[in-house]
């Protein structure tokens, strides 16, 4: 079994981008789970002060050991003001530590979402990517997804109904997965 974890960059219960990874999830391909992550809201600003054994939160712990069980890591996110959500790059910030010991290090990672600017948030997910390399993480800036206008897109569809959003995830899971079989030979 193949197990990918889902960082979603935003906290709303019904953004679009929280509907892609939940697509995501249904079209998994067999003999691989994708799991959305639940905590990135619960995780605090990242605080070296705290960032130190017996003080780190639990909350962080968790996260840290997801990522540590996954074999690959797909993102989802939306972009506020031009970049990476603020949620997002605190768990990048998190996940980065201890230094030198990311749980990312190696783990392939692809970086997608939607944005209701004309580019579907391709700015986001760039900072991401460069972030998560910067971490640790095998980016794989080749495998690609950026879906514009996502307010009057998905204002009466859900993404799971949109059957090139279905087709263009299919194409990302099944790199990622590649991707993945690949880093574990």
């Amino acid at each position: 079994m193949t197990n990918v974890l889902v960082l979603v960059g935003s906290l709303r219960a019904a953004s679009t981008n929280r509907q892609i990874a939940e697509t995501a999830v249904q079209l998994a391909p067999e003999g691989v789970e994708l799991t959305i992550f639940e905590g990135l809201g619960d995780l605090p600003f990242y605080n070296e002060d705290i960032d130190v054994e017996g003080s780190v939160p639990q909350t962080v712990t968790d996260f840290r050991a997801a990522i540590t069980a996954t074999d690959a890591v797909l993102v989802v996110t939306p972009e506020h003001n031009g970049t990476v959500p603020s949620v997002l790059k605190n768990a990048i910030d998190w996940a980065s530590r201890p230094y030198g010991a990311s749980p990312l290090t190696g783990k392939p990672l692809v970086a997608i979402g939607s944005a209701f600017g004309q580019f579907g948030g391709v700015w986001a997910q760039d900072d991401a990517r460069k972030a998560f390399g910067i971490a640790g993480a095998d980016v794989l800036t080749e495998i690609t997804m950026a879906i514009p206008g996502s307010v009057v897109r998905f204002a009466d569809v859900h993404p799971k109904d949109d059957a090139e959003v279905v087709e263009k995830l299919t194409v990302v899971l099944g790199g990622l997965v590649a991707a993945t079989t690949v880093a574990a030979a």
